[in-house]
């Protein structure tokens, strides 16, 4: 079955109809501020059409983990402020989330107006493993668009949980796919299936474990799959490699040395790196090849020489996947692979190439770094759920907007 987007919905018409949407706005703060605005400004377009096409909008959303407790420090009332600015329009914050305010403000909506409602995972029911306290949260969101309501999935960022304001929600009124979520689904599908190939495949972060199953799922397919970040060393010892005192995963060393059996034709792994002798910004660092890191000292990212190889391969591919830096990017001391990495990216964009930035660290990366978010043909704003979805894993989110 096909899923229906919000382009339906507004073709079927919305006027004086409430729509609960539910946004990824989890953007990082520091100290109140909006750091990384991303997410919002990806939750726009939507929130933009049904707005237009004279919807009353009840936004739903999370920041951060509070576990169930309402604290105060990831509350949404800067992101309430920040969707005002981008919306050109008053976008006020509900005081709960489904208590006596969110329903006095959801009811007194005229068309085209907007509610955020408070950090739905101030109720701990929202990420409940107990199918019935979901269920009932679920139906208190529904509640709030009262008798003619519909529901818009627009976070991608969370379409791989099955939790009330994703999942449940869904169940309760008629639902559609937002343009953000269409987009990634579209976008992901391409780099999965059949992609243009020379097809390289860009992975970076800390462990390996967390890219196991991306590894397994994209080796077979691509040209190239190039490792670096804190996850090369894992891989380097498994080739023999010493590593110092850079991070490694002790428990994956005989699965790297497998991948490396099956897949040594497409893996790449820096020839050198940036060590430092502590994890500090100010550390004192210089660049080796991989047989000369000193004993206890650590690498925090890939070398020059790394950065040029890698560059050639995907200056050479028709496509390519990106995710996870290449090094510790929020040291400037550390940020030139990720950097280079990146504008080797961009500059195989600028010559024809499908480039995907899968979201988290990396996206993070190019907004920090300065590059042109342009520049790629399309970042996501859900990584743990785009890679999920490239590991072949069934997304709760996604596989009920199909119901």
């Amino acid at each position: 079955m096909a899923v229906k987007t919000v382009q339906d919905l507004v073709n079927e018409g919305v006027e004086g109809r409430h729509v609960l949407v539910r946004s990824d706005l989890n953007v990082p703060l520091s100290d109140g501020e909006i750091t990384d605005p991303g997410r919002i400004e990806a939750s726009i377009p939507t929130l933009h059409a049904l707005l237009d096409a004279g919807a009353r909008v009840i936004v739903t959303a999370h920041l951060g983990r509070p576990k169930g407790e309402v604290k105060k420090e990831l509350s949404l009332a800067p992101v309430a402020e920040a969707l005002s600015e981008r919306l050109d329009q008053f976008v006020p914050l509900a005081a709960d989330v489904t208590g006596e305010d969110a329903h006095e403000r959801a009811n007194g909506l005229d068309d085209g107006d907007i509610v955020l409602l408070e950090n739905v995972r101030f109720d701990p029911r929202e990420t409940s493993k107990d199918d019935s306290e979901r269920e009932a949260f679920a139906s208190e969101l529904a509640a709030l668009t009262g008798d003619n309501g519909a529901f818009v999935s627009d976070g991608f960022g969370v379409v791989h949980r099955a939790q009330a304001s994703v999942y449940d929600v869904a169940k309760k009124l008629p639902h559609y796919a937002g343009g953000l979520v269409e987009a990634e689904l579209n976008v992901l599908r391409k780099v999965s299936g059949d992609a243009q190939k020379p097809y390289t495949v860009v992975l970076g972060g800390s462990k390996v474990s967390d890219k196991l199953g991306v590894i397994e799922a994209l080796a077979p397919k691509v040209d190239n799959l190039i490792i670096g970040g804190g996850m090369c060393f894992t891989f380097l010892k498994a080739q023999g490699q010493e590593v110092g005192a850079s991070l490694l995963q002790e428990d994956m060393i005989d699965t790297c040395k497998d991948l490396l059996d099956r897949f040594g034709d497409v893996l790449v792994l820096p020839t050198d790196v940036v060590v430092a002798e502590k994890f500090d910004r100010d550390a004192d660092h210089r660049t080796v090849s991989l047989t000369e890191i000193p004993e206890g000292w650590m690498g925090l990212d890939i070398g020059p020489d790394s950065v040029t190889a890698f560059s050639k391969k995907l200056s050479q591919s028709k496509t390519i996947f990106w995710n996870g830096p290449m090094g510790v990017f929020e040291f400037p001391a550390f940020a030139e692979g990720t950097h280079g990495v990146a504008q080797a990216i961009v500059d195989a964009t600028g010559n024809g190439t499908f480039s995907v930035v899968g979201g988290g660290d990396s996206a993070a990366a190019v907004r920090a770094l300065g590059l042109d978010e342009d520049g790629f043909s399309h970042i996501s704003t859900g990584g743990g759920a785009s890679l999920e979805f490239l590991e072949g894993k069934e997304l709760p989110g996604v596989n009920v907007l199909e119901q």
